[in-house]
């Protein structure tokens, strides 16, 4: 118990301003907790584990709790970067754990900036759930257009690789403000945890193709006609 309540560096004293203290426990709530929830759900929710798909389509509750979360993250990356606003330490090498830590974590606040742009720019829905103001069912979605296509291929891959180098970058910022032992230890246990479950659910099929599960399986839909955007997406014949 008392090795868990030492610093990492016990050469290094644990002291911090109460404003940094915030500002890395409003960053560990964001990218370890809220954001990493935020992406199981959106690729392991799309169909409810009760919904009859494909006579059921277009379940919401993914999207609304991936909307919700992410949100909910983005005002806490805000929150935790107004804490620490003026506050940068010119005098730190770019390669000591300060600099890196420093050009890591303003690197993975602009990868959030990116996303939610992409998020407010990725064009309109279509469908016949969502018709277009003429009353067709054209749609960026719908249509799988250009735009449509760039906004998915950013979404995925730089969400995942954002949320990967903000677990680097916590722990670096874990290094650096010289936290407890204990809290080295269990937000390493936790990101095995997580990358644990995303294999288990990955393994039991549940990554399911968001085109299909907005408009089925018919193979003559647009995007039907494409392949899955991102890596280890399953389809399902109707």
């Amino acid at each position: 118990m008392e090795w868990l309540l030492l610093p990492i560096d016990v050469s290094r004293a644990h002291l911090i301003p109460d404003n940094i203290a915030w500002h890395g426990r409003l960053m560990v709530i964001a990218w370890s907790v809220i954001f990493p929830s935020g992406v199981l759900i959106a690729r392991f929710m799309k169909i409810s584990p009760k919904q009859d798909w494909p006579n059921q389509l277009d379940n919401l509750t993914w999207w609304h709790s991936h909307w919700i979360l992410q949100s909910l993250g983005g005002i806490a990356v805000v929150a935790a970067l107004w804490l620490i606003w003026g506050m940068g330490d010119e005098g730190a090498p770019v390669l000591s754990a300060v600099g890196i830590h420093h050009l890591m974590g303003w690197t993975v606040a602009g990868f959030c900036v990116l996303q939610f742009l992409a998020g407010w720019l990725r064009g309109s829905k279509g469908g016949p759930t969502h018709p277009a103001k003429d009353g067709s069912i054209h749609g960026d979605h719908y249509d799988m257009t250009p735009r449509r296509l760039a906004f998915e291929y950013l979404h995925k891959y730089l969400g995942y690789f954002a949320l990967l180098a903000s677990w680097v970058t916590t722990l670096l910022g874990l290094w650096v403000a010289n936290a407890p032992v204990w809290m080295f230890l269990i937000l390493s246990i936790w990101y095995v945890v997580l990358v644990a479950l995303f294999v288990k659910l990955q393994r039991m099929g549940l990554a399911f193709d968001t085109y299909q599960a907005i408009w089925g399986p018919d193979p003559d839909l647009p995007g039907n006609q494409r392949k899955p955007i991102g890596f280890g997406i399953h389809r399902r014949a109707g």
